[in-house]
């Protein structure tokens, strides 16, 4: 930060300019900056944009209400400054033009480019940035505008909807399903939530974005079965030896398809839903916490539901006989705390069931 403002300094120094505002002379609270600031500046203050003045030094000199409520809980903007402030949301190389375009006027004082804004108890914000002078005929400006245009959920949906095309496919393939995609999107959260809200110190990797994430990524841990031929998916009885090989490949093709996907969790999922926590599962036999741990919350999820549902080679069991054969493998199949914390809030597994149970079909 002294580096910034020793650079500014001496460009001052230099090369003088004429004042066109006296910074001394802004007041100080958001109201009066509001009032005393060109009717340019009030149109960026009452826009429905995020928007921040920065004078030359990169200081916030206000915000306006779209803004505030747009990083409610990540950062107190008034008065701070650009690069205290997001310094660490955007690359180095980003930070040094911003201080080109501000200190140097690089681009006719303009600059643009997109970050992602993150805290721990906060889903992460993605935005386009956009710098520009706040006077646009001031042929050396003292204060600019930073605009930001959200574009969180536009992104995401786009993504998911890409991904849950994928997912409708790999329902065609194994149709007796029902609502097990989605039930096991619900647990795999619940479980998510209890870690972060209750054991935060010892899963310091789970966040805001961590349980968003796994809210949607768990329903897609069977994906690769796109990739497994319809006589053995669909086959009533058991598997043979040679059916099961093939079977177990949906893992690999599954982490395969998923690999596009920006978050390594969707991969991790795939791969490593069926590792068993002695080291006996499948593909590579991971154990313990070498098993990623979305990939141990999913497994959980997974078998509840199984062991909930009736399919077409299986009767289905009840809530308290599931939780009791589930918990005979703890240090088994299971991750032993993660099994003890579903134990804990099992009764929301079978609220979660109940509300979301498939209904069933009568034929005439």
């Amino acid at each position: 930060m002294d580096d910034i403002n020793r650079d500014s300094e001496e460009l001052k120094e230099e090369e003088p300019v004429e004042e066109v505002l006296d910074m001394e002379d802004i007041p100080h609270t958001n109201e009066e900056q509001s009032k005393f600031f060109s009717s340019s500046f009030n149109l960026f203050l009452n826009s429905v944009f995020p928007v921040l003045i920065i004078d030359k030094d990169l200081k916030i000199i206000v915000a306006n209400s779209a803004c505030e409520n747009l990083f409610t809980n990540f950062f107190n903007l008034h008065g701070s400054y650009f690069t205290d402030v997001f310094g660490k949301a955007f690359e180095m190389d980003d930070i040094r033009k911003i201080r080109e375009t501000v200190i140097k006027g690089e681009n006719g004082y303009s600059w643009k480019g997109e970050t992602r804004i993150k805290s721990r108890d906060m889903v992460s914000v993605q935005v386009r940035v956009y710098l520009f002078p706040a006077g646009l005929d001031i042929k050396e400006p003292h204060e600019f505008i930073v605009m930001f245009d959200d574009v969180t959920e536009e992104n995401r949906r786009l993504l998911r909807s890409v991904f849950m095309s994928l997912l409708e496919a790999s329902k065609l393939k194994d149709n007796d399903t029902g609502k097990h995609i989605m039930r096991v999107n619900y647990y795999s959260k619940r479980i998510a939530e209890e870690l972060y809200t209750n054991y935060n110190e010892k899963y310091i990797r789970i966040d805001a974005d961590f349980i968003d994430n796994i809210g949607f990524l768990a329903s897609m841990h069977d994906v690769g079965k796109i990739g497994t031929p319809d006589d053995i998916l669909n086959k009533e009885g058991p598997l043979s030896d040679w059916e099961w090989s093939i079977m177990r490949e949906h893992t690999k093709n599954g982490a395969f398809i998923l690999s596009t996907y920006p978050n390594p969790m969707a991969k991790e999922i795939a791969l490593s839903h069926h590792e068993r926590w002695d080291g006996n599962g499948y593909p590579f036999q991971l154990e313990g916490d070498m098993i990623p741990l979305a990939a141990r919350i999913v497994t959980i999820a997974d078998v509840y539901d199984a062991l909930r549902m009736e399919r077409s080679y299986k009767p289905s069991l009840n809530h308290s006989v599931t939780v009791e054969k589930m918990m005979e493998d703890k240090e088994t199949h299971f991750d032993p705390f993660i099994i003890d914390v579903f134990y804990s809030i099992a009764d929301d597994f079978n609220r979660l069931y109940e509300e979301n149970k498939d209904k069933k079909t009568t034929q005439d």
